[in-house]
């Protein structure tokens, strides 16, 4: 099995480091390993352009507008096994970096989207779907940062696995680990999500979360929408409904059965994700085409609103 290490650290840094650890633990384990330091490739942001979902919805393919190094780097995760991504916390969240990640992987590699443009191609023709982002695959994350602010960063993490529907293997913060390479106990964690990641790889259809425990039971979250009225809350991460209560002490997740036809990391959510996608894009096609949308475009082009350009520009204008 093949598993690619991702960071987003500095070079050499300890995100670089812990990735290796991890990577080498899987090589000791049989799997083929790889590493990649994300910050030495071009991956631009994404532009919002939604190239991307109309393309799957209409037949067209699997698109990007944007010009860059993105398509390889995701081919090379594409041809893994499992993917190890090693991030520093920034803000208590993950790094901008991944946050693009996020944004570029995005309708293009949601598992439902994909499966819906294939049968759109196989009955009416078009562009076929690269088939390698319809497989299964395992991910575990690793977020590694020099305080305790660190709360947001494993719903973040997870994010990425949503849209392709990658298994999430282990999940892991290591706050208050500025000089984790010093740490022999952490560095032993880490070395157990690379096993971990391995064991998973090579049993791929049964593949199970290996992390720490959530508070939902479903995904594993602990981040929730609470209703300040009630005990109503809403996994973030998945987006299951149902209350948070206190049972011998400890919070407890109770949803409904059919909720988990809805969660957005499972095909059938993924489904009523896609309709969605393409009944809203349809919509906006048309709403284009009207009067009312024209008459906007023109009122809010007659503004004289003057705007500032970023320096390299404005020595063009000049």
């Amino acid at each position: 099995m093949k598993i690619v290490g991702v960071s987003l650290g500095t070079r050499n840094g300890s995100n670089d480091s812990m990735c290796k650890e991890a990577l080498i633990a899987a090589q000791e384990m049989g799997a083929e390993v790889s590493f990649i330091h994300l910050l030495d490739w071009d991956i631009k942001d994404c532009t919002g352009c939604v190239a991307c979902s109309r393309s799957l919805v209409m037949g067209k393919g699997n698109v990007c507008t944007r010009k860059d190094e993105f398509d390889d780097f995701r081919s090379q995760l594409l041809d893994a096994d499992g993917v190890l991504v090693v991030d520093p916390i920034f803000e208590k969240g993950a790094s901008g970096l991944f946050h693009t990640l996020m944004d570029r992987f995005g309708p293009r590699a949601d598992r439902g989207m994909n499966v819906v443009a294939t049968k759109i191609c196989e009955e009416h023709g078009g562009k076929p779907i690269d088939p390698r982002l319809l497989k299964d695959k395992v991910i575990s994350f690793i977020g590694i940062g020099g305080s305790d602010w660190a709360t947001a960063i494993e719903y973040d993490h997870t994010m990425l696995a949503i849209s392709p529907a990658w298994k999430v293997i282990d999940n892991e913060k290591f706050a208050w680990s500025k000089n984790i390479i010093m740490e022999d106990e952490k560095v032993e964690r880490v070395r157990e999500i690379g096993r971990n990641l391995a064991k998973a790889a090579a049993d791929i259809e049964h593949a199970e979360y290996m992390g720490k425990p959530g508070v939902c039971p479903h995904c594993h979250c602990k981040n929730f929408y609470l209703d300040p009225e009630s005990t109503h809350a809403t996994c973030m991460t998945c987006g299951i409904e149902g209350d948070l209560v206190i049972e011998d002490g400890k919070f407890k997740f109770v949803f409904p059965e059919e909720q988990l036809s809805h969660a957005h990391d499972t095909l059938s959510g993924k489904f009523i994700h896609a309709d969605d996608i393409k009944e809203n894009e349809g919509k906006a096609i048309e709403n284009r085409k009207s009067q009312k949308f024209k008459d906007s475009q023109a009122r809010i082009a007659s503004f004289n609103i003057p705007e500032i350009l970023p320096p390299a520009k404005r020595e063009c204008v000049k």
